[in-house]
């Protein structure tokens, strides 16, 4: 049995099987007009960096410890991280704490969650931008060599890119990094789903359940 890990990101004790690829775009910001800037994945901070250095000196807003680690790693400001790996849930505990600020939200082309919406009807005067997109590679990483193999979702497009490529057998088993992740799988696969948001914690479960079988 093997754990196929759905992303580049390297672990200890798992198969790299990437399935997106992430595509910065080019804009002219004029990032120092804001007081604060929501970040609701690694991505939007890895394509800000590479946009304007700007964005370092006004502080940010963080969806989680993964997002918030890479804002200090490049050199941000971090003013608050959110308990939550939900965008809705993100967009409650922030209301409050951007009353009166002038916000940007650093986004994907893409996005599941309603906390653009959420923040506008509460009043925050809030604008977004959209600074990367998230598409599927264009082959196969790896071929799947083993049965009763286990397989982490880390995300809705994850899913999607994979269902491209590759057939889902019996015998496999899914593990999502969440509950949006996981109802993105096809009603007919039963995930099992990680307590923390984490790819570290869904290799610990993943583990776990090679054990059991």
């Amino acid at each position: 049995m093997s754990i196929y890990l759905l992303s580049d990101s390297f672990h200890k004790g798992v198969i790299n099987l990437p399935q997106i690829k992430i595509k910065h775009k080019n804009k002219n910001l004029d990032l120092l007009s804001y007081e604060a800037l929501i970040f609701s994945s690694k991505n939007a901070v890895k394509a800000i960096d590479n946009i304007s250095k700007d964005w370092k000196n006004i502080p940010s807003y963080a969806i989680g410890n993964p997002t918030a680690n890479e804002i200090l790693k490049l050199g941000g400001i971090v003013d608050f991280v959110s308990s939550s790996s939900y965008g809705d849930e993100f967009a409650q505990e922030l209301i409050l704490k951007l009353k009166d600020k002038k916000v940007l939200f650093l986004r994907a082309k893409k996005i599941l969650s309603n906390l653009e919406n959420i923040l506008k009807s509460n009043g925050i005067n809030l604008k977004s931008e959209i600074i990367y997109e998230t598409t599927c590679i264009d082959k196969k990483a790896v071929e799947i060599q083993s049965e009763n193999s286990v397989f982490i979702f880390t995300s809705p497009s994850t899913i999607e890119c994979f269902f491209n490529q590759y057939k889902w057998q019996k015998s496999y088993i899914a593990v999502c990094i969440g509950n949006v992740t996981a109802k993105a799988l096809p009603n007919t696969i039963s995930p099992y789903i990680c307590k923390i948001q984490t790819i570290a914690a869904c290799i610990e479960l993943a583990k776990t359940l090679i054990k059991q079988n």
